[in-house]
């Protein structure tokens, strides 16, 4: 199964039907166009497209799209908090772009570093992919695909945040402080793997 977000709104492709209202059997390129048109245009809240060939419904979704991958993590420090960065009033983790020859593994360290001013970080294992959709100003769609890794901090430098990329916050929060601010702060994307990585401890 995957979960697709359409400007916070939640588009699954699953081999059977879910439980939700919406739902739209695929039948080809079509389908998708119908199902990611009412999630930009309508009040529609989230809609399931479903097939048996999970496989040729990706594929033919993200031909829709120009797929941008990108890799970031979500860090923990020696008091158990995790890192957030601030970017135009709404928490994120830190993430960004995968250049040219680059591992996921690598650009999931290098962007948490450039955006948070933090370097004494040690990778951890992989917790799982997010996918949103987005228009570029030039009307270009996006997907989004960004990979996440659970990601251990073990010094104890103040974060800096890279304010040239829009960052004005960089903040470690303990559980509550995820729960109050965060958390009715923050993307669907980012939530679902706050839910992974709290799955896994």
């Amino acid at each position: 199964m995957y979960k697709v977000f359409v400007n916070e709104k939640k588009l699954t492709l699953s081999k059977y039907p879910e439980d939700i209202e919406k739902k739209l059997r695929f039948e080809g390129f079509a389908t998708l166009e119908i199902a990611v048109d009412l999630l930009e245009n309508t009040s529609c809240p989230s809609i399931n497209v479903y097939g048996e060939n999970l496989d040729e419904i990706w594929e033919d979704f993200t031909h829709m799209f120009k797929v941008v991958e990108a890799a970031g993590g979500v860090v923990k420090n020696q008091n158990g908090d995790l890192l957030f960065i601030r970017r135009l009033g709404k928490w994120d983790l830190a993430k960004g772009k995968i250049e040219k020859g680059e591992s996921l593994e690598q650009a999931a360290l290098r962007e948490i570093e450039e955006e948070t001013g933090l370097s004494e970080l040690i990778l951890e294992e992989f917790l799982n992919t997010t996918f949103h959709i987005y228009t570029e100003r030039n009307g270009e769609k996006i997907l989004k695909t960004t990979y996440w890794f659970k990601v251990n901090y073990i010094g104890n430098s103040t974060p800096v945040p890279q304010v040239e990329e829009g960052i004005s916050e960089v903040s470690w929060k303990n559980e509550s402080e995820i729960t109050q601010e965060v958390l009715p702060m923050t993307f669907q994307n980012i939530k679902l793997i706050l839910n992974d990585y709290w799955s896994l401890n």
